[in-house]
């Protein structure tokens, strides 16, 4: 994910255009691409400033570059990357040390003479004769704790040039998402696939049916009345990887000037060519429910088994795409829905839904921080602070004839 610092964009017409790059215009990235893999791939035990220096290097003579469009190539090679850091502080009580001893030759010169005679390079020594290491040691451990001294440890990497400029495109899609007002996927493809990488992603969504059979999910964005959230604008761009791995869809965002009060439009479908090959499981952080489905496991328990959104609801042109869905062997069905901290607008939307399904047997597992009617919509409802428990879900199955 690159940061909205290094997000570039343009914004034309009412519409926002993030930086891409093509095989027409931008040929010579190709290249480019591959020489900054090989800085990194031959570049084990160097520190991170030096591998972005050496990337930065290989821009000198692109004319039409811009400096952020290098820190983001570096930003997403270090995404790749696992670099060696100080976790217990040794760097900071090796300074302190070798500090102390030099400091009583303080000053240092490079060339001693009759005034100043302490030279650098024989305190150097004795400082390394005192620690019990040499000086080129003590150096490559000195700032071992400052980010851009860590050294480079791994590099998984992409599988191609041509990899590493798709990720570029797609990073610098994501980024235009951190402003979005709204985002509106229609799509009749992957619908519930779809849904899913939403759900998982913990996004704020309402789900209708038009009469063409094309389902349109309509989503808040980061930049909405409800204020910005950086842990929610991360997630919201984290589901674009999801949506361009599925099919049948077409997207539009309302996106918010960010140095104005214009809105602007953002348009994607899958003709624009963004590929993500990444495994939707590294995309999404599904915590709550992934925790739930682990500790219930894949055997029935007193003859309900769990399926993770196994239904697809529908009222007219409302749709309602629970949780998790519960099957007892003797035919008795129930859903189950998780209400997290959402804003008092979506948790109003949420409850006309429920509303509208209330004669399903709907069970709600409502957050300690949230604001909510209980048991008003659902008999059926328990709440939980940080984890959802299996007996709590037992006992409101128990309770369905």
């Amino acid at each position: 994910m690159l940061t909205r610092a290094l997000a570039i964009a343009e914004y034309r017409n009412g519409q926002v255009v993030p930086d891409r790059l093509t095989r027409v215009e931008h040929r010579q990235y190709l290249r480019l691409a591959q020489s900054m893999l090989h800085v990194y791939q031959h570049g084990i035990g160097r520190m991170r400033q030096q591998l972005r220096s050496s990337v930065h290097s290989l821009f000198e003579n692109e004319l039409d570059c811009p400096t952020r469009r290098i820190d983001a190539f570096c930003k997403l090679l270090d995404e790749r990357s696992v670099y060696d850091k100080d976790k217990r502080g040794r760097a900071a009580k090796l300074r302190k040390r070798v500090f102390r001893i030099a400091a009583a030759k303080h000053p240092l010169v490079s060339l001693p003479d009759r005034l100043f005679e302490s030279g650098e390079l024989e305190v150097k020594k004795e400082v390394a004769r005192e620690i019990g290491k040499s000086w080129i040691e003590i150096e490559q451990e000195l700032f071992a704790d400052v980010i851009q001294f860590h050294r480079l440890r791994e590099f998984s990497g992409y599988d191609s040039a041509d990899a590493l400029l798709a990720r570029y495109n797609v990073a610098q899609t994501q980024a235009v998402l951190y402003d979005a007002v709204s985002m509106t996927v229609w799509a009749k493809e992957d619908f519930k696939l779809i849904i899913r990488y939403a759900k998982l992603a913990r996004l704020m969504h309402t789900i209708g049916r038009k009469s063409d059979g094309t389902y349109q999910m309509t989503f808040d964005g980061p930049a909405s009345v409800l204020k910005q959230s950086r842990r929610y604008g991360v997630a919201f761009a984290k589901f674009l990887p999801g949506l361009l791995s599925c099919s049948g869809w077409r997207m539009k965002a309302i996106i918010q000037h960010r140095r104005s009060s214009w809105q602007n439009q953002f348009q994607l479908s899958p003709a624009d060519g963004l590929t993500s090959n990444v495994d939707p499981a590294e995309l999404f952080d599904s915590g709550l429910e992934e925790s739930f489905a682990k500790k219930w496991g894949e055997q029935p328990r007193n003859g309900w088994r769990l399926f993770r959104e196994g239904v697809v609801l529908y009222q007219n042109q409302i749709v309602f795409v629970p949780d998790f869905l519960f099957v007892h062997e003797d035919g008795r069905k129930a859903v189950m829905e998780i209400v997290g901290f959402w804003t008092p607008e979506y948790l109003a939307e949420k409850q006309k839904t429920l509303a509208t399904f209330s004669g399903n047997d709907i069970v709600l597992a409502v957050s300690d921080s949230v604001d909510w009617p209980h048991n008003e919509l659902s008999n059926l409802t328990f709440r939980y602070k940080t984890a959802i428990k299996v007996a709590d879900v037992m006992a409101m199955l128990f309770q369905i004839s």
